[in-house]
């Protein structure tokens, strides 16, 4: 594999084992559990899925806007839709990563130094974040850290968890 030579491309190879770690755990989840959550406060096991499916699709909204308000998103903001079944939660990812891989391809290392800020109405989540950073922590690790969260729903229900960076108690490291 060729060294990446911009901070775009650095992303654009971060995504690749994102993508294929993703459809490895949204395989996974049972069709007969969507509805499934293992503590009333806790999103359903499709909502979560859902969520993991959309998110790589955040990256066109951060390379696109200045600033984000989860209460009132920017003009043209279309919310992704989340799946309403397993079966179309890979398809999804596929879409969302394919969005993200689009949006990136687009950018300039320059966009991606811009300043990008994110809110909850006056609530003041980031300020004049890079985006390169807003895309690693509000795509990238916001994406693992649910994926992970998928991974503990998966074994409560008692389906095999993927190897994902390593061995999983049901498999071995893929490598």
């Amino acid at each position: 594999m060729a060294e990446p030579t911009s901070i775009r491309a650095v992303l654009l190879q971060e995504l690749g084992p994102e993508a294929d770690r993703t459809r490895r755990s949204l395989e996974r989840v049972p069709a007969d559990r969507w509805d499934w959550r293992p503590h009333e406060k806790s999103a359903s096991m499709g909502q979560l899925a859902g969520h993991v499916a959309t998110l790589p699709s955040f990256v066109r909204t951060i390379l696109t806007t200045q600033r984000f308000d989860m209460m009132t998103p920017p003009a043209g903001y279309v919310r992704p839709q989340p799946p309403d079944t397993a079966a179309e939660l890979v398809p999804a990812s596929e879409r969302a990563f394919a969005q993200a891989r689009e949006a990136l391809g687009a950018a300039r290392d320059e966009d991606l130094f811009a300043p990008w800020s994110f809110t909850a109405g006056e609530q003041r989540i980031v300020s004049g974040l890079p985006r390169y950073l807003a895309i690693r922590n509000f795509v990238c690790n916001h994406l693992v850290h649910h994926r992970a969260q998928l991974g503990v729903y998966l074994r409560l229900c008692d389906v095999p968890v993927p190897a994902l960076f390593g061995p999983s108690a049901d498999e071995p490291w893929r490598g």
